[in-house]
This record gives C-alpha cells, sequence and structure tokens, in this order.
C-alpha cells in the first residue's frame, strides 16, 4: 500500500528569528512534542510493510514546504508532498508555486484550516483566486479537520471549483461520539461526495470518545463508501499524529480490516491507486502475483 497521508518534522531546526514554528504543537501533546525525522519514518514504514508515502504539511510556513521537499529529495520512498503556499495572497501564491513545481515531486497544497480563525477562508476571494491557480497547475487542495466550520465551505468550493481536485483528510473529522452531530456531519459528507472532483482519506480516525477498533470504525466507512465509493478513497496512517491513539502498525490494521471487505480490485483502488490517481504519483506498479 501507499500511505497518502504521512507528517515529518525537526523542532530544533525551525527556529526563526524567536519564533518557533509547528506553534500547535506544545508540551500538552506528551510523547508528539518532538522530532520525527525521516529515518523513523522510514522503519515505521518497513515495519508495517507501507511501500512509500505522501508527506503532509503540518505547519503554515514555507519552511515546513522546503523541509519535506528536501527529505523527497532524500528518499526514493516519498511520492509526493502536499505543501503550504499563502493562500489569502494571490500574487504570493503564484510565486510559490512556480517555484515548488519545479519539483516534480510537489503535488499539491493545503492550509491549517481548523487553526485559522476566519471560518470563511475558503470562501475568500483572493483564496478562490489561489485555488484557480492550483487547479491550473494540476495540483490538488487537501483540507484538514473539516468538520464542524469548513465542511460545508468545501462543498461550496467543490462545486464552484469543478477544475479543482479536493481531497478531504480524516474523513472530516466526523464527531461520532457526539449523535446530535452526525446528522449535521453527514448532510455536508454526502453532499461532498456527490461532486465528482472530490477524494476523501481513510485517515486520522483516532476520535474523542470513540474506541479504535473496526467495530467502531464500520458506520464511518461505509458512509464514506455511500458517499466516493472506493474509486475516491484511500488509505492514510497520519503517522506521527496517529501514535498518540496507537502505534503506526495498529493504527493500519484497523484501516485495513475495514477495507479487507471489499473485492480485491476494490481494495487496490483504497490502498494505491486512488492515491496514485488522486495525486499525478509517479509509482512503479507492482507485478501481478
Amino acid at each position: 500500500m501507499i500511505d497518502s497521508h504521512l507528517h515529518v518534522w525537526t523542532l530544533d531546526t525551525f527556529v526563526t528569528g524567536g519564533l518557533r514554528h509547528y506553534s500547535w504543537l506544545g508540551p500538552q501533546h506528551g510523547d508528539l512534542f518532538r522530532s520525527f525525522d525521516e529515518d523513523e519514518a522510514r522503519e515505521a514504514l518497513d515495519a508495517a510493510g507501507v511501500r512509500g508515502a505522501v508527506l503532509v504539511q503540518a505547519d503554515d510556513t514555507i519552511a515546513d514546504t522546503e523541509s519535506m521537499l528536501d527529505v523527497a529529495a532524500r528518499n526514493p520512498w516519498v511520492f509526493g508532498v502536499v505543501g503550504w503556499i499563502r493562500l489569502d495572497a494571490p500574487a504570493e501564491a503564484a510565486g510559490q508555486l512556480h517555484r515548488f513545481s519545479a519539483h516534480p515531486v510537489f503535488k499539491g497544497v493545503r492550509h491549517l484550516l481548523h487553526d485559522d480563525p476566519r471560518s470563511d477562508f475558503l470562501d475568500l476571494p483572493t483564496v478562490r483566486d489561489s485555488l484557480a491557480l492550483v487547479a491550473q497547475r494540476g495540483l490538488t487542495l487537501d483540507i484538514p479537520d473539516a468538520f464542524p466550520r469548513h465542511l460545508g465551505s468545501a462543498v461550496r468550493l467543490a462545486r464552484e471549483m469543478p477544475e479543482l481536485t479536493v481531497v478531504l483528510d480524516h474523513l472530516g473529522k466526523p464527531p461520532l461520539a457526539d449523535p446530535s452531530l452526525m446528522d449535521l456531519w453527514r448532510a455536508d459528507f454526502l453532499a461532498l461526495g456527490r461532486e465528482p472532483n472530490t477524494v476523501a482519506k481513510l485517515s486520522g480516525l483516532h476520535l474523542p470518545g470513540v474506541d479504535y477498533t473496526a467495530a467502531a470504525l464500520r458506520p464511518l466507512f461505509e458512509t464514506a463508501l455511500e458517499a466516493f465509493g472506493p474509486a475516491r478513497l484511500m488509505i492514510g496512517g497520519d503517522w506521527p499524529v496517529s501514535t498518540v491513539g496507537a502505534p503506526y502498525g495498529r493504527t493500519l490494521d484497523v484501516l485495513l480490516e475495514l477495507v479487507s471487505s471489499l473485492s480485491p480490485s476494490e481494495q487496490d483502488l483504497v490502498l494505491e491507486e486512488t492515491a496514485v490517481r488522486t495525486y499525478g504519483l509517479a509509482v512503479t506498479p507492482l507485478p501481478d502475483n
């Protein structure tokens, strides 16, 4: 399989002028508050039998994107990079897109919406102008932690910009422990799935108040199949963030148990082919057994 959602960061190298990057990450996050580098990531992938991954931004900084591109240049197991550009400043975004697109491994962009105070971020005219440039280059937009503030605007974005591929991370963070909110999530989630230019990731499903088991997550998986089908779903381990909830191998085992209910060809879609198609990954197909 290809892991469509993996992070790396080295905290001690990201201090500029007294400002520490990854400002969302602190001692309150326990064992997550340390560096997770490319060598540790490779060990985790090898132990789980994963042949490669897409690196995804973890900070709204150019430095984070440059660091991931450097990691990709040294490691052939990095099949793609989803970085950050300043989407609310189109002229600046254009220059950053031009620079980063010189790297064939640069496949898409993401902004930490859940940390941004602007609930209308995806509707801002400046952001829409920048996303038009993203689409023109054949790049994607990943949307993290969309529910509750941004899932509805993600639907509008996908509908109004059909030329842009919109990737919903972590199934939009469904509020599975709160039945009163699940209907709201489900309505927007199904609406997003009706837009053909959308894809969703089976990732980041260590949810508050929910046991991390296939049985507990099966209703989400079935709704994801209803909304997107296997051809628009891809698997992601969300390492190292997911290690707060379970070791990487256990995180994947639960997802693989869910996916095992699909036919072999449908499993191939979720485990590799959707990621390859969505991000345009240059991956050598595995030989048939």
